[in-house]
């Protein structure tokens, strides 16, 4: 592990991974997330900002920055890991740029990127292999539209928000397999106070969504690159990753520098395809910012963030690796939730976690996060629920990896 060197500090405003992963390169870091959020007993987290909800106080959040930057000695770097953060960064910018530094698409690019019925027209537009979808209205009370998308669909909101957490957990979509579950789905949706996207069911589990991850510098040259694939998620279906893994993908690269370039995008993104039963790849989804898969690649010799800090400040670029290595990602207390749901014998469980090289908020130079911060809050929230059963089925507050918009 590289030591910290006195540079600017790195702004993170998501989790303990975007952290790690800019430990991995030397780069000290400053936090913003949920108060109970690991990643603030971080040995890399020199310093951290009291919690502002950033979907509901966003000028309030961004004085706050602003007032932070002005106390450190160089303009922090801003490493926005959800969609609220970087929905916050980018609609600021230029407020945001008097005393910060950031790598963001084009404003009105990440706009299309986040809302889902935006993205679609944009597909459509630059002929992208999207799957065929439908933009939804909602409005209390309203009967349910008319699909011209075929089942079985999944329905998503345009933009995840609070709203949508209350109604569906952790899980990313609902999936609808006829016209009677949609119509008992239906009230529900309505009520949502967001627009939502039916979209044609790509079938598979979620291990067959393969990533493309990039950072694209200020002259449109991608200056790093890895493609990676899910192994587990939870919920099984729609949920958030408890498992990954960086492996060569060819054909997976090959399409996503051509996504990149046909859409003219900078700064960071990950692109998410699902190979149907033939082979074919359809993309789903675009995020233009940082997120969990960034640790794994880090240890794989691409580290994204490292590049976009060095560009940014005026550093050499750290090395990239022409071939990255293999690393497995996990979350171990959620991933054994997952593994127990599909089946996953123990012992196999226990030899894929043994060889994982990276582990959600666990390094043997840093493990606070995962000792004090994720497996000590899961003891405790458990024996809370044991000792006040009636309390048992309410959530626990969620930091930036359970929240709406988190990585993934």
């Amino acid at each position: 592990m590289t030591k910290h060197g006195a540079g600017p500090l790195a702004l993170v405003m998501g989790d303990v991974d975007m952290v790690r992963a800019l430990g991995v390169g030397g780069i000290g870091t400053a936090f913003f997330g949920p108060d109970n959020e690991a990643a603030r007993l971080s040995r890399h987290v020199r310093d951290a900002l009291p919690w502002i909800d950033p979907w509901e106080r966003q000028d309030e959040l961004v004085e706050a920055l602003l007032r932070f930057a002005r106390g450190q000695a160089h303009p922090p770097v801003l490493f926005p890991q959800t969609d609220a953060t970087l929905l916050l960064v980018s609609r600021h910018r230029e407020r945001l740029a008097e005393g910060l530094r950031f790598a963001l698409a084009d404003a009105e690019l990440v706009e299309q990127l986040v809302d889902k019925g935006r993205f679609q027209a944009l597909a459509d537009e630059h002929a992208l292999p999207v799957p065929a979808a439908q933009r939804l209205g909602t409005a209390p009370g309203a009967p349910p539209p008319a699909l011209e998308v075929g089942f079985p669909l999944i329905v998503k909101p345009l933009t995840r928000t609070p709203g949508w957490t209350s109604l569906a957990g952790s899980s990313k979509a609902l999936h609808v397999l006829s016209p009677e579950d949609f119509s008992a789905a239906w009230p529900a949706l309505s009520e949502l106070p967001t627009e939502l996207l039916a979209q044609q069911l790509i079938a598979g589990p979620e291990s067959r969504i393969e990533s493309f991850h990039a950072y694209v510098d200020e002259s449109g040259a991608i200056a790093g690159a890895f493609t990676g694939r899910k192994i587990r998620t939870f919920p099984v279906d729609y949920g958030q990753s408890t498992a990954v893994e960086i492996v060569a993908l060819p054909d997976v690269a090959e399409l996503g520098r051509d996504v990149v370039a046909r859409l003219g995008l900078k700064g960071v993104a990950k692109l998410d395809f699902k190979r149907d039963d033939g082979g074919r790849l359809h993309l789903l989804e675009i995020n233009p910012r940082f997120n969990l898969w960034h640790y794994p690649g880090a240890i794989a010799g691409v580290n994204l963030p490292a590049l976009a800090y060095a560009d940014l400040t005026g550093r050499e670029r750290p090395p990239v690796a022409a071939q990255p290595r293999r690393v497995a990602w996990c979350d171990p207390l959620q991933d054994l939730r997952a593994a127990w749901a599909t089946g996953v014998a123990p012992l196999a469980w226990l030899r894929f976690v043994a060889g994982c090289r990276a582990i959600c908020g666990l390094a043997w130079a840093d493990p606070a996060p995962f000792l004090r911060g994720k497996l000590w809050g899961a003891i405790w929230r458990r024996g809370v629920s044991r000792v006040r059963p009636g309390r048992a089925g309410r959530r626990a507050p969620r930091g930036p990896g359970g929240a709406p918009g988190s990585s993934a």
